[in-house]
């Protein structure tokens, strides 16, 4: 005769089975380690929001737009100017600055101004002029060309055009600008680019803002043959690339 089995049991599964002990301990075990995960994983997550992982580090690309003259002071200097002379993005139509634009717009002083242009010396050229006139000659036109097709992926191109001190401040003036508009007219024949205008800045100073001294004598001229004090050195147009990025 069959021995009847308690309600609430079967056979084989009980306590006291070694089946069923180890059954238990099982599960116990799976069950402390899914709860061993979830704390890992958030203790985890919990670091990272506190601690972010470290950035990958950038592959290095050969960028010709930054120099070492391109320092903080250098870019300040240097966005004053371009939104002074209507050069920076949103800038309407004004292209171009004279003295006061300069000083007005930029609040930028004589000495300000030539340092934004003087670790240019190994970049730029002065372009120098008769007295009295603004014509180009044969060697400012070559000097002019090798600084204009020495772009190395700059952006600006700023043409700086000045007059001596001989002469009233209305009419060197004009003649400065006469002069940088006789840059630019060679430019644009040479460079054959309809979008010109949006990479050549324009400055006349005529002879009442960041004036020369006979110390820039010694930048790449077109006529370095000839005597140079600050009379000729200011009867010029400074050309060059600006390598910076804003």
């Amino acid at each position: 005769m069959s021995q009847a089995v308690e309600p609430g049991h079967t056979s084989g599964s009980g306590p006291g089975n070694p089946a069923g002990v180890i059954g238990l301990l099982v599960g116990g075990l799976l069950a402390a380690s899914a709860v061993v995960a979830v704390w890992f994983w958030t203790s985890s997550a919990g670091k990272r929001l506190v601690t972010p992982d470290a950035p990958k580090p950038k592959v290095a690309i050969a960028d010709q737009s930054e120099v070492a003259y391109c320092t903080p002071q250098f870019k300040q200097v240097l966005e004053r100017v371009l939104h002074a002379c209507g050069l920076a993005e949103g800038e309407g139509d004004r292209r171009g600055c004279k003295p006061a634009d300069v000083k007005t717009f930029a609040s930028i002083s004589d000495d300000d101004f030539n340092a934004l242009f003087t670790p240019l010396k190994d970049r730029g050229g002065v372009i120098m002029f008769d007295e009295g006139h603004h014509e180009l000659d044969d060697r400012a036109k070559k000097l002019l060309e090798e600084r204009w097709f020495a772009r190395k992926g700059a952006r600006y191109f700023f043409v700086v055009a000045r007059a001596s001190k001989t002469g009233n401040q209305a009419k060197n003036r004009a003649l400065s600008h006469r002069r940088a508009n006789s840059v630019m007219y060679f430019l644009t024949q040479l460079a054959n680019d309809p979008e010109i205008e949006k990479k050549v800045g324009l400055l006349w100073l005529g002879n009442e803002f960041a004036q020369l001294n006979k110390g820039y004598c010694s930048w790449p001229n077109s006529r370095p043959d000839e005597k140079c004090d600050e009379e000729p050195i200011n009867r010029s147009a400074f050309v060059s690339w600006v390598d910076c990025r804003l």
